[in-house]
């Protein structure tokens, strides 16, 4: 199939890209050989809408010295966090989807209180499998990621979640919290009260990370956002995948048309983690208004076997 060429590169308007993250996960991707970071390599970290504790845009770090009168207060810093979701894959199975929101305060902290249940995914495909759970604090010690929840409640599951589920929800605490930390560290659970478990599992020893290709969604959207606006000629889609052969289509819906298709092409396939990849697709019959970036893994069955491919979605706006 032969797919359009790139022109000139669109502008996404609303979100930039988190400095700090994105230095952290290079600096850690160039020193390690085997990839201690959850999702590995994909280092776009679009900043998000604001959540309850979070600002839209990063604000500068004080600086010292004292403040003239007519000085306006500065804000707290804040800092871009992946957070992982839940989605529907293949078949409806629930898998992890990750975002990026920023938060002020503890990062580690602020994004568990985002797991589990202080605020909403941008993405309305997404949601968390967390009832309001209150977290105090979680911090790194001793090689471990410690999470401290002072209630004794939800020992035993929620009505209506299954221990599959239950599993999940810890798995997105888990890939959250190793992906703020940028290390693979076990993660355990501080409970108030004598019963040490979580909905129904048992609590007393750290939760280690499961099978990233068992657990998170075979693709995923990095940029543009959940509800960008986007200029241009061309709109660059980056994200992570692991893909028949490390390719899939990504394409632009505009209703039921397709005005926009390209393959991209990831860094790998096959190992238990995901790859990043960048693509580029033509605007200039997308019109203005508001579009959906389609991504998939490749079907080489073509749908014959199995649940089809892995998808994500993002609804954005063309200006």
């Amino acid at each position: 199939m032969t797919f359009p060429s790139a022109r000139t590169p669109a502008r996404v308007r609303r979100w930039a890209g988190a400095a700090a993250l994105v230095a952290g996960s290079v600096a850690l991707a160039a020193c390690s050989s085997d990839d201690p970071v959850p999702v590995s390599g994909d280092t776009s970290a679009p900043t998000k809408k604001p959540r309850p504790s979070s600002s839209k845009e990063p604000s500068e770090q004080p600086t010292s010295g004292s403040a003239s009168a007519s000085s306006e207060p500065s804000e707290p810093a804040s800092t871009a966090v992946p957070v992982y979701y839940v989605g529907d894959g293949p078949g409806g199975r629930p898998v992890l989807f990750r975002e990026f929101h920023r938060v002020t305060g503890d990062p580690l902290t602020e994004a568990a209180r985002l797991v589990a249940g202080g605020g909403e995914p941008d993405d309305p495909d997404y949601r968390t499998l967390w009832p309001q759970v209150e977290i105090t604090s979680a911090r790194a010690a001793d090689g471990v990621l410690v999470v401290d929840i002072p209630s004794d409640a939800f020992t035993e599951r929620p009505d209506g979640m299954s221990k599959r589920a239950a599993r999940l929800a810890v798995q997105q605490l888990v890939y959250t919290l190793q992906g703020v930390q940028q290390e693979r560290l076990p993660v355990q659970l501080t409970r108030g009260g004598s019963d040490p478990r979580i909905f129904g599992l048992r609590a007393d020893a750290p939760f280690e990370q499961v099978s990233a290709l068992r657990t998170l969604s075979l693709v995923n959207i990095t940029s543009p956002a959940e509800g960008a606006t986007v200029t241009g000629d061309t709109l660059t889609v980056t994200g992570v995948a692991n893909s028949f052969e490390a390719s899939g289509p990504c394409r632009l819906l505009a209703g039921d048309q397709e005005v926009a298709l390209a393959a991209y092409q990831a860094e790998g396939w096959m190992e238990d983690r995901l790859f990043p990849f960048e693509v580029e697709l033509p605007l200039a019959d997308a019109g203005t208004g508001d579009v959906v970036l389609q991504c998939e893994t490749d079907d080489p069955s073509g749908g014959a076997e199995g649940n089809g491919p892995s998808v994500d979605t993002k609804l954005i706006h063309v200006g």
